[in-house]
């Protein structure tokens, strides 16, 4: 026996390529093939007539019949059931009749003469929806801290309901790890709480198949503590306490369901197994699962109803074992186990059996290979008679799950069928053996064009049929040799595959299909086309609402192929809206809305490929105002803010701006108080007193600030005494016998309370003397007048309201007016130095005779005349200014062999002192100057000026162009330009550079400037800087030389020199300013 089922198992493999089902095209002959019937459990409305499919197809076209719970049904009696023409679909009227009439177990049967295929049973069953019935539910009272289940008992419906709690309100009740509904649909409470008190706990079923919904009559529960259960209770059983007992203890967990240590449950394989514990105790338990012989399985389990429902889809043999569920509070836990077994019904090994076409002489296998929990047993039927009750044919041989065809001849052709079945149900499926010989054909029609993007897997069909089955050939072309190997490959069905296409493929391709009986050939065309790339994507864009945005997408695409551009908004079409405009390559959007933001892409789409490309939107905008301004946590100088911020629009908030407006000092007037960060929604506000405060808060991001928050409610602070002084006092006399004390006053805000004035406090200093105090209000400034001249103060302001005074103000200091001087320098002497320097000194006149702030000494100067016999008389009066205490000065400048005047007087704040006696003195004659003469006549000389001439010409015209391109000549440079640090003296009247006017030629240089140190050097003298005059303190240009000022009087004219005097020096006086050093 055992070498037998091997001989069959290898003619079954070795004939298993002949078993390939074939198309039989409908022209040639064949046994009948159902293609549609309706499921094996067929559920109808009863408020619908009753469709009943059965369609078949077969050469001759097949006749249709039907049987009714296993008899014949005969539709020609039955004026309320019709079959479609050319099928054997029954529709029954149920308009006469009710629909439950028609329930029962239907086969159909489609036949020809060359045989008959049977339908599965097909179950007709009516939906069903019934009503609860009524009942009067009591209401339901428990102690607090016991479960509790209520029950819903839905009423049996096909299919079964769905079931849910709600309130009368159609409002789902919340459920949670305490309170869940079970599998059966009853509501449990691990543990109850006052606030399950309720009148409207309602059990609702949906069935889905005629979509209705029936509701219980609503449960009442109340929940009561011991005392209240008492007093409840009492009153109905002669006030005896029905509870004696202490009030609910907590406990550990116990199951409600399922009961005891361990349970089973089976679930049949594909199907979802459920297993579900719940559990009571206090506190409330949680649920935990495993399982005990191995891991749950990956992706497919889940928990429900908060872990005390595991769920495993597709169950599968796998799933099969022991599941502990377990519940665990603080005082305990507690386990159950479930053992799953998982059955099966029948189901495919490798798929149903498949129609066998054989020619003549040919041998085929038909296999029904199947399996189940438990084995199923396997039937065969031939035209839906048992295949033993059938005629006897030499060719067939069953074995098993296997039909063997041999050397199988004409008239042999018949529908067999394959029933699996065990205890959980069956599988039926229909295959014909169809005995023909026919020669070769191919299906696909001849020309047939194939179209494929370059790199894209091409498939060109040659769908075939012959009997015996043909043999299919390739050839591209020119049809040199067949299309065997790479990269091409050929399926059993005929189809050539290129994996991978490129433009060379492209071409005329011929498929041959041949057999014992004939060839057939069929051309087809294949076209490799370019993709279609996105070259340009659109990118993401932030744009502020109300403006535009322009998204690109710029596509390359094959030219043959006619391309369509698509525009999507969040995978969903474009809103019908002109402000959203689609040109060739771009998408517009005008006036930008926030409902415009979202995901944009391009879709190019030929009749091959498509592309697309895709960008984000974000709009942009100011935030919205906050809103719910609230004040809280009121104290006397404070008060904390909240409020809700309002819509950031896309871009976050970085900070709030809280502003105030003070009612009481400046109405309608904000002021800004304080910044917080965008993140928080409150803020302590520091206050000041005696301020009507009324807030307000802007939100600030990226796009700048929102419009302000209605007002707050307003915010009152108390008065108080000042918190401050004034500042910046300050003292001065603008009368020799006069003080003025001024200060800043303080601003409304900082008053703290009404009536703010000022106390005003002075004394001598270095004096023992009191305070001198006076109170002033709506002034900045206090005169006292009679005070001694130019005599030193300590000054006080503090501020006063009617709260009270202000903190100890600081000492400031100040002196009384200043007089003119009343003495003049002594012991003035002056020493000439060489034909143009001389030093002049003088004893300090003393500090009180001064009767002022010191400001300097000045020395006025003139020259009498030359002593040139030749020169005109000539007057000029100079000033030089020496500021501070200074007992001596350089007097530069001077013109050699020449009588001078001058005279020395100090000078304050005031003005001028007296006029110290006159004095003159004389220059010495120049030693270049005595041969001046000499020289100037000699032609050699003439031209060695007019060279010199020349060449500061062209250095003047280069230092020209060189200032108007805004070049500066450096510090060094001009240091070196200019050896002969002489000064040019101030005029007396208006203190402008001048020059010395005179008909000499003996001129001091001009420009002349200090070194960049401040000092004056020459051979046998480091006299200070400050040796020599000056008509205020020294200065720096900006490209850092030194500015002297003098002051001089010309009654010629008034010519500004400076620095950068372009007249050029002369030589000889360039000699005689040197030699005065020598």
């Amino acid at each position: 026996m055992m070498e037998r089922r091997m001989d069959t198992a290898l003619l079954v493999l070795l004939m298993g390529h002949l078993a390939a089902a074939l198309e039989v095209p409908l022209d040639l002959p064949q046994p009948p093939t159902i293609t549609h019937q309706s499921p094996k459990d067929y559920i109808i409305d009863p408020r619908e007539n009753i469709v009943i499919h059965c369609d078949a197809k077969g050469k001759p076209h097949p006749s249709f019949s039907w049987t009714r719970n296993g008899t014949h049904f005969d539709i020609d009696e039955d004026a309320n059931v019709v079959m479609r023409p050319h099928s054997g679909t029954l529709v029954v009227d149920i308009s006469r009749e009710k629909a439950d009439h028609y329930e029962g177990v239907y086969q159909c049967t489609a036949r020809n003469k060359h045989g008959t295929a049977v339908s599965h049973n097909i179950v007709i069953r009516q939906s069903r929806s019934p009503l609860w019935s009524k009942e009067r539910i009591k209401p339901i009272v428990v102690q607090e801290g016991v479960s509790l289940v209520l029950p819903c008992r839905p009423p049996a419906g096909l299919p079964p309901p769905i079931i849910f709690w709600m309130d009368n309100n159609f409002q789902r009740l919340p459920q949670s790890s305490r309170v869940s509904q079970s599998l059966n649909g009853d509501l449990y409470f691990s543990n109850v709480l006052r606030e399950d008190s309720r009148n409207d706990y309602i059990c609702y079923a949906r069935f889905p198949h005629t979509q209705t919904i029936q509701q219980k009559q609503p449960i009442t529960v109340k929940v009561l503590n011991l005392e209240a259960i008492n007093d409840t209770m009492a009153a109905f059983y002669n006030d005896t306490d029905l509870f004696s007992e202490d009030p609910v203890d907590e406990r550990k967990p116990t199951f409600l369901i399922p009961s005891g240590s361990s349970s089973s449950q089976t679930v049949l394989r594909g199907q979802v197994l459920e297993l579900e514990c719940i559990a009571e105790g206090l506190p409330t338990p949680e649920i935990y699962w495993t399982k005990v012989s191995g891991d749950l399985p990956a992706q497919r389990w889940s928990f429900l109803y908060y872990k005390k429902n595991l769920r495993i889809v597709n169950a599968s043999a796998s799933d099969a074992g022991d599941y502990r569920c377990g519940a665990k509070n603080k005082l305990g836990s507690v386990h159950h186990t479930i053992h799953v077994s998982v059955k099966a019904s029948p189901y495919w090994i490798s798929g149903a059996p498949r129609n066998l076409v054989l020619a003549p002489g040919e041998n085929g296998v038909l296999t029904c290979r199947a399996s189940g929990t438990p084995k199923p047993s396997i039937t065969w039927l031939m035209n839906g008679i048992p295949i033993e009750n059938s005629p006897k044919d030499l060719s067939r041989k069953v074995e098993d799950d296997t039909i063997i065809f041999t050397d199988i001849q004409m008239g042999s052709s018949a529908v067999y069928q394959c029933n699996v079945s065990n205890g959980h149900g069956y599988l039926m499926a229909n295959a014909f053996v169809n005995v023909l010989s026919e020669p070769p054909r191919v299906l696909t029609p001849a020309d047939k064009v194939y179209q494929v993007i370059k790199n894209h897997r091409a498939r060109i069909d040659c769908a075939f049929f012959g009997s015996p089955i043909p043999k299919i050939t390739w050839f591209k072309d020119s049809r040199s040799s067949t299309l065997d190997g790479d990269p091409y490959i050929q399926h059993d069905n005929g189809t050539l595959e290129i994996h991978t296409a490129q433009a060379r493929n492209s071409g005329k391709y011929t498929c041959a299909a041949r057999n014992m009986l004939g060839i057939f050939e069929n051309h087809v065309y294949l076209e490799v086309k370019e993709p279609t790339r996105i070259l340009k994507q659109p990118e993401y864009k932030v744009v502020q609402r109300g403006r535009s945005v322009v998204f690109e997408c710029k596509v390359k695409h094959d030219p043959t192929l006619v391309p369509t551009m698509t525009w999507l908004k969040d995978d969903g079409e474009l809103p019908d809206d002109e402000r959203l405009i689609v040109d060739s390559d771009s998408l517009t959007i005008t006036d930008v809305t926030e409902s415009d933001g979202g995901v944009y892409t391009c879709v190019m789409n030929t009749t091959l490929d498509h592309d697309s490309a895709s960008a984000e939107l974000t709009v942009v905008e100011r935030p919205d105002p906050p809103t719910d301004l609230e004040l809280t946590d009121q104290k006397k100088r404070s008060v904390q803010l909240t409020w809700t911020p309002g819509d950031e629009h896309n871009s976050p908030i970085q900070k709030f701006l809280i502003q105030y407006d003070d009612s009481l000092h400046h109405r309608g007037h904000w002021h800004n108080l304080t910044e917080v960060p965008g993140t928080r929604t409150t803020a302590h506000l520091k206050l000041s007193p005696y301020v009507h405060h009324t807030f307000r808060v802007l939100a600030l991001n990226a796009m700048g600030f929102s419009r302000p928050s209605f007002p707050s409610r307003m915010f009152k602070t108390e008065p108080a005494a000042p918190d401050e002084n004034p500042k910046d006092v300050e003292g001065f006399g603008t009368e020799h016998d006069n003080l003025v004390i001024s200060w800043k006053p303080l601003t409304g805000l900082q008053s703290n309370g009404p009536g703010l004035r000022y106390r005003v406090m002075w004394r001598q200093k270095a004096v023992e003397s009191d305070w001198s105090t006076v109170t002033v209000s709506n002034n900045s400034r206090f005169v006292v007048s009679g005070t001694p001249t130019f005599v030193p103060y300590e000054l006080k302001v503090q501020a006063v309201n009617d709260h009270g005074v202000g903190p100890e103000p600081d000492i400031a200091h100040g002196y009384s007016g200043e007089d003119l001087p009343v003495a003049a320098p002594e012991n003035v002497q002056l020493v000439v130095l060489n034909s143009t320097l001389a030093e002049v000194h003088w004893d300090p006149v003393p500090h009180k005779l001064i009767r002022g702030h010191l400001k300097g000494y000045k020395v006025y100067y003139w020259k009498e005349r030359s002593l040139h016999k030749h020169n005109p008389f000539h007057m000029e009066k100079l000033i030089l200014m020496f500021s501070g205490n200074h007992s001596h000065g350089m007097v530069p400048g001077l013109h050699p062999f020449s009588l001078y005047s001058f005279n020395v007087r100090v000078y304050n704040g005031k003005g001028e002192g007296p006029v110290s006696p006159t004095q003159q003195f004389e220059t010495p004659e120049g030693a270049v100057a005595s041969r001046q003469v000499d020289i100037a006549t000699q032609g050699w000389f003439i031209g060695l000026m007019c060279a010199i001439a020349l060449l500061i010409l062209i250095l003047l015209i280069i230092c020209f162009i060189q200032r108007n391109k805004g070049g500066k000549y450096p510090v060094k440079e001009k240091e070196d330009a200019h050896t002969d640090p002489e000064f040019q003296p101030m005029k007396e009247d208006d203190c402008t550079f001048g020059e010395y006017s005179d008909n000499e030629d003996h001129k001091p240089l001009k420009g002349s400037r200090t070194p960049s140190n401040g000092t004056v050097k020459r051979d046998d003298s480091d006299d200070s800087l400050v040796d020599y005059g000056e008509g205020g303190d020294g200065q720096f240009n900006e490209d850092g030389s030194f500015i002297g000022q003098y002051s001089g009087k010309s009654g010629s004219r008034d010519t500004a020199v400076g620095h950068e005097s372009s007249e050029a020096p002369s030589p000889i006086n360039a000699m005689n300013s040197l030699n005065s050093f020598v």
